[in-house]
C-alpha cells in the first residue's frame, strides 16, 4: 500500500481524493449497498434519503468538511449525497453492524503509543486507503480508512492521534456522524480541542474514540477513552499508563445513558488485551512497533481473537476479519500500518512528521 498525498483547499483535497480513488470509492458504495440491505433492509436509494437527516448537524458543527465531500464526489464522478451517505454509514447501519476492533493507548518510557486492529467485512479489504492531508486551514494529518470517507484512524503533526471502536446500539440523536467527528479530532491542535469534539460538538451515535497526545505536563503524553454518544461522553482515564477498549461500553457515564448490544467476544478480547499488555511487554526500557504488532497478532480464543481470521461458523453478513493494523508513536509523530492481518506480514508502511 502507498500513501496518497492531498493538499490545498478543502475542495482541492476532496477532488484529488476522488480522482485518485474513484474506482475504490465506487466499490465502497457497492459494499455498503449490500451491508445496508443485509443489516437494516435499506437499498442505496433509501440509505441516501436517511443520510439527509445528518446534513444539518454537519452544517452546524463542521461545515467546511462538506466542501471536501463535494470535492470527493466531483473527483469520483458521483453525486454529493453518495459521499454523504458513505460518511454516515455507521449511523445508517447502527442498529446491527458492529466491528470487532481492539485498541489500546500505552504510555511507556516517556513515549505515548496508540494502536489498534480494524476489523470489518472482508469485502472492504482492498478499499482501504492511506491519506496524507495537508490543508490550508488545519494541521497536516494521516488518516487510514475507507476510500471516499473523510477520516477514520490516524494522527496529526501535533502528535494527536485517534482510534475507533464500533459500538452496536439503537441510539441516534444530535451531533456529528462518527467519521466526520474523527476528522475534526484529527484537525485538533491539542488534547483539549480533541476532547471537545466529543463533549461540546457531540457525536450522534455511540462509538468509542481513543484519543492520545504526545504532549502532557509529565512529558510522556496523555490519553483518554471517550465513549461517545449524543450526551456527555463516558471518559476512561489511563490505568498504569494504559487505556484499552473493544466493542462494549463500560464507563458509567455512558452505560447509564446508552444501551449497547455487544457481541459475546468483546469482553474476552478486552480481558486478553489487558493481560497481554501487562504480561508480554518488558517492564522497563524502550518499546518498538514490532512488540506492539505482536500484541495485535494474538490468536487466543480464535477465531474470535484480537487478530481475527475468516470464521465460516458466522452468518455471511456478519463475518469480519482484521483488515489493517496501526501502531502510532505519537511522541515521534510516526505511524506504521500493516494492511491485512498483522500476523501474516512484516511488510508495513511508515509515515513520520517532523517532531516538534
Amino acid at each position: 500500500m502507498h500513501i496518497t498525498p492531498l493538499s490545498g483547499s478543502r475542495a482541492e483535497i476532496g477532488e484529488a481524493h476522488g480522482r485518485a480513488h474513484a474506482g475504490l470509492i465506487t466499490r465502497s458504495l457497492e459494499v455498503y449497498d449490500r451491508l445496508f440491505q443485509d443489516f437494516v433492509g435499506l437499498d442505496w436509494a433509501q440509505a441516501r434519503q436517511t443520510a439527509g437527516r445528518f446534513l444539518p448537524m454537519i452544517e452546524r458543527s463542521f461545515p467546511a468538511i462538506l466542501e471536501e465531500m463535494e470535492g470527493i464526489a466531483r473527483g469520483a464522478g458521483l453525486e454529493f449525497v453518495d459521499i454523504l451517505t458513505l460518511n454516515c454509514r455507521s449511523e445508517i447501519s447502527l442498529t446491527q453492524a458492529s466491528g470487532g476492533c481492539s485498541a489500546f493507548a500505552l504510555n511507556r518510557d516517556a513515549t505515548q503509543w496508540l494502536a489498534q486492529n480494524w476489523d470489518w467485512r472482508t469485502d472492504q479489504l482492498h478499499n482501504v486507503v492511506a491519506l496524507e492531508i495537508d490543508g490550508l486551514d488545519a494541521p497536516a494529518l494521516i488518516s487510514i480508512g475507507e476510500a471516499g470517507m473523510v477520516a477514520k484512524i490516524g494522527m496529526n503533526e501535533h502528535g494527536i492521534g485517534v482510534c475507533l471502536n464500533a459500538i452496536r446500539s439503537r441510539t441516534c440523536g444530535e451531533g456529528l456522524p462518527i467519521h466526520v467527528a474523527l476528522r475534526k479530532i484529527l484537525e485538533s491542535p491539542d488534547m483539549d480541542a480533541a476532547v471537545a469534539v466529543a463533549s461540546r460538538d457531540r457525536v450522534c451515535s455511540p462509538a468509542h474514540f481513543l484519543i492520545a497526545s504526545a504532549r502532557a505536563s509529565n512529558e510522556g503524553g496523555q490519553a483518554a477513552g471517550l465513549e461517545v454518544h449524543p450526551g456527555e461522553p463516558g471518559r476512561l482515564a489511563p490505568e498504569e499508563g494504559m487505556v484499552t477498549h473493544t466493542n462494549h461500553l463500560y464507563a458509567r457515564a455512558a452505560t447509564c445513558q446508552v444501551e449497547d448490544f455487544p457481541r459475546p467476544d468483546s469482553r474476552p478480547r478486552l480481558a486478553r488485551l489487558d493481560s497481554l499488555l501487562r504480561e508480554r511487554l518488558p517492564a522497563e526500557g524502550e518499546l518498538d512497533e514490532g512488540e506492539l504488532f505482536a500484541i495485535l497478532s494474538d490468536h487466543d480464543n480464535a477465531p474470535l481473537s484480537i487478530c481475527r481470521h475468516f470464521n465460516p461458523d458466522q452468518p455471511p453478513e456478519e463475518r469480519m476479519e482484521t483488515l489493517f493494523s496501526v501502531v502510532m508513536n505519537l511522541t515521534r509523530r510516526r505511524l506504521t500500518l500493516r494492511h491485512g492481518k498483522p500476523c501474516e506480514s512484516d511488510e508495513s508502511l511508515t509515515v513520520q512528521f517532523g517532531a516538534e
